[in-house]
């Protein structure tokens, strides 16, 4: 196969060495992570949610173009209004923080600045990770006027597919939208971990009006709600069961 930017180590000077992580306190975040359902009164500090964005925003994500948002719900009124938006479940209406999470295929050149003006800054800097974002990356992301080129993109990437491999996408809005959805389902993972390490609960919710959420948070046509994180401290009716999981040889296939 012949090397090309995506199988060539890069030459580059940059060290960093990994920590030494304590695996069983790890282990007691990911076990005591719950869905909570119900919360007291407390507040959760706004140093706190603020270092829990933070960290969330150190999620793995593709191309790092971080084609995310998330919507810290401070305004009582829209607070009020969103947990309504949210059906008024418990894990909602009893929570003090909640926090939108907001998938962003639509800014993916945001992305793509921040990275170019960080390589202005390192003039170490491979040419072919400069010309990834240059010209890959618009080529990938970008779609055109009402997504006028995606089903030409999509019938070339087809064809060439045929001789070599190759990506698949993402093409076109639903492809995008897929794309940034996974990127932010991995930073409100980080949220939700961050807010246990830190002594509170969370709840990922999908039950919601997403139309009227948008409204609320005017949120432009190309962005998606991919979930509401509410976050609190736990009550003490909170969990409503222990967890439920099927046998591990159901989910993890070893080939």
């Amino acid at each position: 196969m012949s090397e090309n930017i995506f199988s060539k180590v890069p030459d580059l000077s940059y060290v960093e060495e990994a920590l030494l992580c304590n695996m069983e306190e790890f282990k007691k975040v990911i076990a005591s992570r719950r869905s909570v359902r119900v919360f007291t009164n407390e507040q959760i500090p706004d140093a706190v949610v603020e270092e829990c964005l933070s960290l969330a925003l150190l999620a793995p994500n593709s191309s790092n173009l971080q084609p995310w948002e998330f919507y810290w719900v401070k305004s009582e009124d829209k607070l009020k209004k969103l947990k309504t938006l949210c059906l008024n479940q418990p894990a909602a209406r009893t929570a003090p923080t909640l926090i939108a999470c907001v998938a962003r295929p639509d800014r993916w050149s945001l992305g793509q600045k921040v990275n170019l003006a960080y390589f202005d800054k390192r003039p170490d800097t491979p040419k072919a990770v400069r010309a990834y974002y240059e010209k890959l990356v618009p080529f990938v992301y970008g779609n055109g006027p009402f997504n006028f080129f995606s089903p030409f993109k999509t019938l070339a990437i087809s064809i060439l597919g045929l001789f070599r491999v190759i990506p698949r996408g993402p093409f076109g809005y639903w492809g995008n939208l897929l794309w940034a959805t996974k990127t932010t389902a991995l930073a409100c993972e980080n949220l939700m971990l961050a807010f246990r390490a830190a002594g509170y609960d969370s709840c990922p919710m999908e039950g919601f009006d997403e139309v009227r959420v948008k409204k609320l948070l005017g949120l432009p046509r190309g962005a998606s709600v991919t979930m509401i994180v509410s976050a609190g401290k736990r009550a003490s009716n909170g969990v409503y069961a222990e967890r439920i999981r099927g046998a591990q040889d159901l989910f993890i296939k070893k080939v």
